[in-house]
């Protein structure tokens, strides 16, 4: 039994991307996904809005305070969900 050493380089020309490979990527990076944006337009609706204010504002409070036990996951979990109820309504509507 005997083991051969083999040299594995990086450079190695059989594995460099050709044209096409680099511009496939260069679109990939180009792709934004339509949830991302519809939440930040929803977050943007008067709706989504009071409630994102409700949250800045317990969190406002809970960060001044240096000993506390309150924390903000009522109003986190309503934001939440009011932003995704408008998202949900959207969201397949741009989906192909």
């Amino acid at each position: 039994m005997g083991f051969e050493n083999k040299m594995i380089a990086y450079d190695d020309p059989d594995e460099e991307e050709t044209p096409e490979e680099e511009e496939e990527e260069e679109e990939e990076e180009d792709l934004v996904d339509p949830l991302d944006t519809l939440r930040e337009k929803c977050e943007q609706t008067d709706h989504c809005v009071h409630y994102k204010e409700r949250l800045e504002t317990c969190e406002a409070r809970v960060g001044a305070k240096s000993n506390t036990n309150e924390e903000c996951t009522e109003e986190l979990f309503d934001f939440l969900h009011a932003r995704d109820h408008c998202v949900a309504h959207k969201l397949f509507h741009s989906v192909k």
